[in-house]
């Protein structure tokens, strides 16, 4: 198995977990934070689908102005965005070989400015595994915010 046949499996696996993380979120709850230094509920949401938006810049592109909001009204309709998004990027990933994957590079940038270039597949990991970082934090708030915590990797306490 290729790394890029990997990733393509790996990241097929992850969708239904963040999709359905986003969506447990209440929405009348968006501005949680267990700390004043954490970001907020809402905020971590729309920074997860913000690199979800950024997937598909970076398998069709050499540069990604990384995302770093992506306002919403509610979990519902950002889970079905990311999904969209998130399914935009798996289309994308099928047309790449395995030359452009390893070896192109994509640049990428924080508000314009140059930060680091790396090899495509190294940019594509580096963002899949923020994303289930956040997802894990996203998940610390979502009970406490009066939630239930959806199964991720097996059954959850709120699931069963």
């Amino acid at each position: 198995m290729t790394n890029l046949d990997f990733f393509k499996a790996y990241f097929s696996n992850e969708l239904k977990a963040t999709y359905d993380s986003i969506a447990a979120m209440p929405a009348d709850q968006l501005e949680y934070r267990p700390h004043p230094i954490n970001r907020s509920a809402y905020e971590l949401a729309e920074h997860i689908v913000s690199h979800v938006v950024d997937f598909d810049i970076i398998i069709n592109n050499k540069q990604c102005d990384e995302k770093l909001t992506h306002p919403f009204e509610s979990p519902s309709q950002l889970a079905e965005e990311m999904k969209s998004h998130w399914e935009n990027a798996q289309n994308s990933l099928e047309k790449l070989n395995s030359s452009q994957w390893e070896e192109e590079p994509v640049e990428l940038l924080i508000q314009g400015k140059s930060f680091i270039t790396l090899p495509r597949m190294h940019m594509m990991w580096f963002f899949h595994n923020d994303i289930i970082h956040h997802r894990g934090q996203l998940s610390s708030y979502i009970r406490p915010m009066g939630g239930k915590n959806p199964a991720v990797y097996g059954y959850s306490a709120d699931t069963i």
